[in-house]
């Protein structure tokens, strides 16, 4: 997702400073909006379609062993009527 992002951005930059045109003001606000309309499509695009934070596992985080034997703490999942959430729970075994 990145990498498409970055060579999207990487290509029509190259595209932008090969265009050479004459210094004309009617031309060259044409092309800078045409430019900006394509560039906030992809740019658009990539955002609308990427993941909401968390859809590929549990929130990010460092997670310690449990101590041996005894209880620890946990993070478990729970549906609170409108979503997934996270609360700490002792375990004991």
């Amino acid at each position: 997702m990145k990498k498409t992002l970055a060579a999207s951005l990487a290509i029509v930059s190259i595209a932008g400073a090969l265009a050479v045109t004459p210094a004309h003001a009617q031309r060259g606000v044409a092309a800078g909006v045409a430019a900006g309309l394509i560039g906030g499509a992809i740019v658009g695009s990539a955002i609308a379609n990427s993941p909401p934070p968390g859809y590929y596992g549990p929130p990010p985080g460092y997670y310690d062993a449990p101590p041996p034997g005894g209880c620890y703490w946990q993070q478990r999942r729970y549906w609170d009527g409108y979503a997934w959430n996270y609360r700490p729970v002792r375990v004991c075994y």
